[in-house]
């Protein structure tokens, strides 16, 4: 529990900073936030309609065999949770929050408190509660999360329509998004070999 005290004391440029990127997607893309923030660009609400900050969450079972995700509206695909930061600074809170809403998990815990992963992902304009949202970048950070399959799972329905557990290969092949199959879930999932139980 310590180590997840002393990270969220870091600032994220801090974090970042000690972070050592996967491979080249994450190099590139951890290169990029570092600059915007070392700029000063305000990149931690939805303000800066171009590019902000987000937080997903890869949630696992204690015994790795189970991958949590859900079905999301807007991309008609299951994919990972997680959302905005909206002004928060500490973005682990913010994907424990994201989880804990999007699923009805109470008992949702980090892995470890250090990021996981980091990709900046592009969103297409789209409507949102009536709103056109023109496209931007979400810059995003992502952390290893840990729950209990059998606890009970609640949709969050003006968002998903669907939540449940895959095996991690399962969990890849049902996203309908090719890009996020191949350069980020099952990244995800062989970063996780690092993480056995």
């Amino acid at each position: 529990m310590e180590n997840i005290d002393n990270q969220q004391k870091e600032t994220l440029q801090e974090q970042l900073g000690r972070y050592l990127p996967f491979n080249p997607q994450e190099e590139k893309d951890v290169s990029e936030i570092l600059r915007r923030l070392l700029l000063g660009e305000d990149i931690w609400t939805r303000e800066n309609k171009a590019a902000h900050l987000t937080a997903s969450a890869w949630v696992v079972s204690p015994d790795r065999n189970g991958i949590l995700m859900c079905y999301h509206k807007l991309y008609r695909s299951w994919s990972w949770l997680g959302g905005h930061a909206d002004g928060e600074r500490d973005l682990l809170k913010t994907a424990l929050r994201e989880v804990r809403e999007e699923s009805g998990l109470k008992m949702v815990r980090p892995v470890l408190g250090d990021i996981y992963s980091v990709e900046i992902l592009t969103v297409d304009g789209h409507e949102k509660h009536g709103e056109y949202i023109s496209s931007h970048l979400h810059l995003n950070v992502t952390y290893l999360l840990e729950a209990d399959p059998s606890e009970p799972l609640k949709i969050k329905e003006d968002e998903n329509s669907g939540l449940a557990w895959f095996s991690p290969e399962e969990a890849v092949k049902a996203s309908s998004e090719p890009w996020f199959r191949e350069r980020i879930y099952s990244k995800l999932n062989e970063k996780l070999k690092q993480y056995p139980v």
